[in-house]
């Protein structure tokens, strides 16, 4: 299958996985909770029963690593050099207040880098999705535009986006650099996907998340032309450690 077909699939798939998760998100549903605290729901589950069969059903030969699934040790995963990275719903807490900005992550990931996604916030109706070979894309009502990722100056007023869930008290210090800095509020994966559309400028992340909450938002906003890396500028990798937690990490349209 052609990158272009595999990519569509996965936009279905999405889809399907989003139709489960608007069913249970329009009735009162229960919430529990894992071993890290972290809630889960059975819109979690149900998304996730959905994307994992269907990966399995579309590229059999690729191991899927998903946070709803991720009892897979670090000495089978270490030899993997092409894999799934999947969060069913990323953005649970945002699920839980019921304000829409909850998404469903599927990545591809070779060579430690994340060459394709979707990122698809069904109560939005809004997809993202992208790959190295073709390019990103946004699309709502049905419209796909291409996502180009044009470079701004550090100086004048800089937008940032910023967790509603994870406000991290270190931000203030990494945004003094800036002369005039504008918050922009948003939930899930959906914060580096505004970095690709141009409607935010950085994104800086020092607070924790692992690597299923940010492989298809990294696909989308790399692949849109921003860099995704660590604090030091050095490239963000997947599947490179035993633990899934993330460095911190700066996705970013501003020239360096």
């Amino acid at each position: 299958m052609n990158d272009t077909d595999l990519l569509e699939e996965l936009v279905e798939l999405a889809r399907l996985a989003g139709e489960e998760i608007m069913q249970i998100y329009a009735k009162d549903f229960a919430v529990d909770y894992k071993n890290d605290n972290s809630p889960v729901t059975d819109a979690d589950l149900a998304a996730n029963c959905v994307i994992t069969a269907g990966l399995k059903r579309l590229t059999p030969e690729i191991p899927i690593l998903s946070e709803e699934s991720a009892d897979i040790s670090w000495q089978e995963r270490q030899s993997w050099q092409r894999y799934w990275l999947v969060d069913p719903i990323d953005g649970t807490k945002e699920f839980i207040k019921k304000n829409g900005e909850f998404t469903v992550n599927i990545a591809l990931i070779e060579h430690g880098n994340p060459t394709m996604g979707v990122v698809y916030a069904p109560a939005l109706k809004t997809c993202y999705l992208a790959a190295k070979s073709i390019g990103a894309f946004r699309e709502c009502d049905e419209a796909r535009i291409e996502l180009k990722v044009t470079r701004k100056s550090k100086q004048g007023k800089v937008k940032v986006v910023g967790s509603r869930s994870h406000p991290s008290p270190e931000l203030e210090d990494y945004l003094a650099q800036f002369d005039d800095v504008e918050m922009v509020p948003k939930g899930s994966s959906l914060k580096l996907c505004l970095v690709a559309e141009g409607e935010a400028d950085i994104y800086p992340r020092l607070g924790p998340t692992s690597e299923w909450d940010t492989g298809a938002g990294h696909a989308v906003a790399e692949i849109a032309g921003a860099t995704v890396t660590h604090i030091d500028g050095s490239p963000l990798k997947y599947n490179q450690k035993e633990s899934f937690l993330n460095p911190y990490f700066v996705v970013s349209r501003l020239e360096s």
